[in-house]
């Protein structure tokens, strides 16, 4: 690693816009934001994916090596990516910080209490629950509905027996009981302001809007009515700041806020995208699980918020991902080039939802150890006869000179590009029936959405207290097109089931569930914290 002040003076980021967390990260100026080239110097490139297995399919470590890649071809680029939380790392898939020779440094401090920021969210978030409970025992002066309370608790960790809990017990001196819940931090709405706010006083607004509950007149309750917004600010004073970090081949790279892309929108903060498009020709910016998930959510929540229009998307293919998702689940692991073939209608339909959004799209082959030449060509022919651009890479062994074709790729399309012709699948002007119907069909192929009935109830009563304008987050799993996580390739003939929804006032959007989906997982029967340790050194194992 190089100290981070060489990694700044790459960008010709001077010492006073640096706040120093160690000597290998520092956390970036607000200022840097102010008096931005107009228009802004670089183009962002959006990295997604087609559903991807348990294990990912490479996301991270490609956008990292895409990054390096760029730099390689003599142009600057910075990747943004969503900081690691500790639910996955100590869950399913382990550390987020990419792999081999495309990983972001110091990757133990990034996967682990990076820069506090993570933690800044948590304390912000159970501070206004804190409050709405004592504001009640003092006196509940605004009437809140102890009924109506909509803001839950939250803990970065996956945790199953915190989903539904009754708080209050033991006595008047401890509260009102009720019932509340806890989410993992990644899906609270603090998260999710973090990330899309472009300002300090962005920030403040969409704090003072954070919608907490009802008051027993059925009335609107604000963060800012029990006066907690300023306490909200304090805690996350420096979280707003992004961190400068490196990759393995010292290329800048902005870790900044880490919303899920399953239960929230799922990319990194727009403030960290908007400073490296000040500073860089190309940002490479990561968009979670597959294209129907994180690249949605950036085309319809995070670009008209911000007014960042991707140049391009990136779309990672996986022989093992296309061979899942042409299998049966009775099918032998291992090399199936019937079942790889049967899976490539998958691929078709997210490169066809891509397009929708109006932007190029081209399909990195992601090249995983064990893939034989024969499958890499089908799916490289495959795309060639739809137009669509492609290239095989290999950034985890040999970093970004394993991406060098797709590198050119990008930059040819990223700068041929009218960005006036990227848009959003809707217009704000919908109502939310007809945007969640408009993703339902167009993007999962639903045939038909199925409300459950406090599910309508909420999203009439949202509507009718002014939010309906807003767009939606759809929550669903990640592992299929639909609703159902056991479905695979482009499944037909189902209906989309609306469980739940929940209005982000601060964040502005309205989270819909789809079917069963989870705003705080647990952990698995054999997690990745039973593989971790450390040495009588202090060097930690297994942390991948």
């Amino acid at each position: 690693m190089l100290p981070v002040k060489e990694i700044a003076d790459s960008l010709g980021i001077t010492e006073d816009h640096l706040n120093y967390y160690g000597k290998y990260t520092a956390k970036l100026s607000l200022a840097l934001l102010e008096a931005p080239p107009q228009p802004p110097r670089g183009k962002l490139v959006l990295v997604t994916a087609i559903t991807p297995t348990s294990h990912g399919e490479g996301k991270t470590v490609v956008s990292i090596g895409l990054a390096q890649a760029i730099t390689r071809r003599g142009r600057k680029s910075i990747v943004t990516l969503r900081e690691p939380s500790l639910g996955p790392v100590f869950g399913v898939k382990g550390g987020a910080t990419g792999g081999g020779r495309s990983r972001v440094l110091p990757s133990e401090q990034i996967n682990l209490h990076f820069n506090g920021d993570i933690h800044a969210v948590t304390s912000a978030h159970n501070l206004l629950a804190a409050a709405i409970d004592s504001h009640i025992h003092h006196g509940n002066a605004l009437r809140i509905d102890v009924d109506n309370i909509w803001w839950p608790r939250t803990i970065d960790m996956n945790d199953r027996a915190l989903r539904h809990i009754v708080v209050g017990l033991g006595g008047k001196a401890n509260g009102v009981p009720r019932e509340s819940r806890f989410v993992i931090t990644a899906a609270s709405e603090l998260m999710a302001i973090l990330a899309l706010a472009s300002s300090r006083q962005d920030l403040r607004r969409r704090l003072n809007d954070i919608v907490i509950g009802l008051n027993v007149d059925g009335g609107i309750v604000r963060a800012g009515d029990i006066g907690a917004t300023g306490g909200l600010l304090v805690l996350l004073n420096e979280a707003v700041m992004p961190n400068l970090v490196q990759t393995t081949e010292h290329t800048p790279a902005f870790v900044h806020a880490g919303p899920f892309a399953n239960i929230a929108h799922g990319t990194s903060s727009v403030i960290s995208q908007k400073i490296a498009l000040n500073l860089a020709d190309y940002v490479v910016n990561e968009a979670g699980f597959g294209a129907d998930l994180g690249a949605e959510k950036y085309f319809d929540l995070v670009m008209p918020a911000c007014g960042i229009r991707p140049a391009c998307a990136v779309l990672i293919a996986t022989v093992r991902a296309l061979v899942h998702q042409g299998s049966s689940p009775a099918d032998a692991a291992g090399a199936n080039p019937a079942a790889l073939r049967r899976g490539l209608p998958h691929l078709a339909r997210h490169i066809e939802n891509l397009r929708k959004f109006n932007v190029p799209v081209i399909v990195a082959i992601n090249r995983f150890p064990g893939d034989r030449e024969e499958e890499l060509r089908t799916i490289g022919s495959f795309c060639r006869d739809r137009g669509v651009a492609c290239a095989a890479i290999d950034v985890f062994e040999q970093g970004g000179a394993g991406a060098l074709e797709l590198a050119d790729q990008v930059m040819a399309a990223a700068d041929g590009v009218d960005l006036g012709q990227v848009r959003p699948l809707y217009d704000r002007e919908l109502t939310l029936e007809q945007k969640i119907g408009l993703v339902a069909r167009e993007i999962y192929g639903a045939d038909g959405i199925h409300f459950e009935s406090a599910a309508r109830r909420k999203l009439a009563m949202f509507a009718a207290a002014g939010f309906g304008h807003l767009p939606v987050c759809m929550a669903k799993t990640p592992s299929s097109l639909s609703d159902n996580p056991a479905l695979r390739n482009v499944p037909s003939g189902w209906t989309l089931t609306v469980s739940d929804a929940f209005l982000a006032a601060g964040a502005g959007f309205i989270v819909v569930l789809a079917g069963t989906v989870l705003l705080m997982p647990g952990l698995p029967r054999v997690s990745q914290a039973s593989r971790m340790d450390v040495d009588d050194d202090g060097n930690i194992i297994g942390l991948g």
